[in-house]
């Protein structure tokens, strides 16, 4: 910030304190990446800017906790650098609020054995959720277990969207779908636990409300939890704060179907590693399923306790692929059906498809950009509209992977030298990888053949469209090259 900066007294307009808090946000995605900003800051909302103090809210008390402990002093200075009256900032818990103060009145903790958190600065954060309401002490009123099953109850968080129909299936997630329908359909466990892991993005949690929402129609009365990993940890730490696991136990215990979502998240906690693994144990016994997805392999999850990664295992073991051209193009011709009022030429589908690789995520938010443009200014989905609407996606993409990237990759796998990429040798051993790279670079970059080429020795463009189509056949005809060209497709991605 300037020196010379206007500040905004703490009394100032709504208008004012908002832009002030964009403008800490932005320094804070600056700071921190687009990736820890996502996470645990976009979610931060501003709730009011009184006497010196600003109060914001979070989604959960996780949240809070991780933020106050991680950002808390530099969101702090950030505010003071633009309003220099700041004296504290406080967080809340914004999905349990409690109704606020009356007028003049300050902000307490709702409970005596929760006070306010004193941060570094001096400030005070101070969380309000009724679930830091005290539980009962031990041998008193059964009311908190209670509450406990009834914050579970089965599958009511479950997403009606993400069901096996509108799940598009290509070669890259064919046996991750496959292994999740034959769970959700048999009327036996067909294997136990089923293990689903892939890359941000790529359809695991759909997978997951797609198995809960078929057994529950399948049979309502089977008793079903579906929640992350870190929900998990959470309503852990909660049981042991008040004296309650016992209420825990039994609840995750007694279902017939556990499904735990990202359990890499509690790589290196031990205590709630410690309690996954009995209660994982204890469902395996009693011969109850159990679901998990994870970001990669259970061999491969990093700070999880050998036996654990050993159980996980045990039973089936699915990956999910990142996505190639076709399986993008057809789920972006499923969700562009679905979509009334605005039409989606092909060109514009097949456009998104080739340019957004990274995951299925990315994607249907590229196109409902798309869509949201055409829905409030009236504008007709063109081609040159949507590279216009998203500028700032592809050019970010582009950022991401790089020809000469590419070409690095593909020669240390085949084991050729770099040199090979650009030199004019025909021998099968060279050039067979460099029709791969040319492949890869048209797959993954936004480049047109004439740039490819030129990064290729100044090669034409025709040699370029020769080089993608004869590892295009040889995709279709060739099961280990295929997998081979998958292979580095992910590291090239990861």
């Amino acid at each position: 910030m300037t020196k010379d900066k206007q500040t905004t007294p703490s009394t100032g307009s709504p208008d004012e304190a908002s832009a002030q808090w964009d403008r800490v946000r932005s320094r804070l995605r600056s700071e921190f990446g687009n990736a820890a900003y996502k996470s645990w800051l976009q979610p931060i909302s501003l709730t009011e800017i009184d006497s010196g103090r600003v109060t914001m809210q979070v989604p959960t008390r996780f949240m809070r906790e991780w933020v106050m402990s991680r950002y808390a002093d530099r969101i702090r200075a950030l505010w003071r650098g633009e309003n220099p009256s700041i004296s504290s900032i406080h967080i809340a818990v914004s999905s349990d609020r409690r109704p606020a103060s009356p007028a003049g009145q300050k902000a307490v903790p709702e409970s005596p054995t929760e006070p306010p958190i004193s941060d570094a600065l001096g400030g005070q954060i101070i969380v309000t959720s009724p679930d830091s309401s005290p539980g009962p002490a031990p041998g008193s009123s059964p009311g908190q277990d209670q509450n406990l099953n009834q914050e579970y109850s089965f599958v009511s968080n479950l997403d009606p969207r993400f069901s096996f129909d509108h799940f598009v299936v290509g070669k890259s997630n064919e046996f991750a779908h496959a292994a999740a329908r034959r769970v959700a359909e048999a009327a036996k466990l067909p294997f136990n636990p089923l293990f689903i892991y892939g890359g941000v993005g790529l359809g695991k949690t759909h997978l997951m409300h797609a198995i809960a929402l078929q057994i529950r129609q399948n049979d309502p009365s089977r008793r079903v939890i579906y929640l992350s990993a870190e929900k998990f940890m959470y309503q852990f730490i909660r049981a042991l704060r008040f004296q309650n696991t016992m209420a825990f136990k039994d609840l995750f215990r007694s279902v017939d179907v556990l499904m735990i979502d990202d359990v890499q998240f509690i790589g290196g906690k031990n205590s709630t590693q410690e309690e996954f693994f009995h209660t994982f144990n204890a469902l395996i016994d009693r011969n109850r399923q159990v679901v998990i997805t994870g970001d990669r392999s259970p061999s491969d999850l990093d700070g999880m306790e050998e036996r654990l990664r050993s159980r996980l295992g045990w039973g089936l073991v699915a990956d999910i692929h990142p996505t190639d051209y076709e399986l993008r193009l057809g789920i972006l011709q499923s969700k562009a059906e679905q979509i009334e009022g605005v039409e989606m030429p092909l060109r514009v589908l097949e456009f998104l498809a080739h340019k957004i690789t990274s995951s299925v995520r990315e994607l249907e938010g590229a196109l409902n950009r798309v869509v949201a443009h055409a829905t409030l200014i009236g504008r007709e989905v063109t081609l040159e509209a949507t590279q216009e609407i998203l500028q700032d996606v592809l050019r970010a993409h582009d950022r991401r992977i790089t020809i000469e990237e590419i070409q690095k990759r593909v020669a240390a796998h085949f084991n050729i030298r770099l040199g090979d990429m650009h030199s004019a040798r025909r021998a099968r051993n060279v050039a067979r990888p460099r029709q791969v790279a040319m492949y890869l670079a048209k797959q993954l970059t936004s480049r047109s053949l004439p740039e490819i080429g030129r990064k290729f020795g100044g090669r034409d463009h025709t040699t370029v469209m020769h080089g993608v189509k004869r590892v295009e056949q040889l995709r279709e005809t060739d099961a280990a090259f295929a997998e081979d060209i998958d292979l580095l497709r992910r590291m090239i991605e990861s």
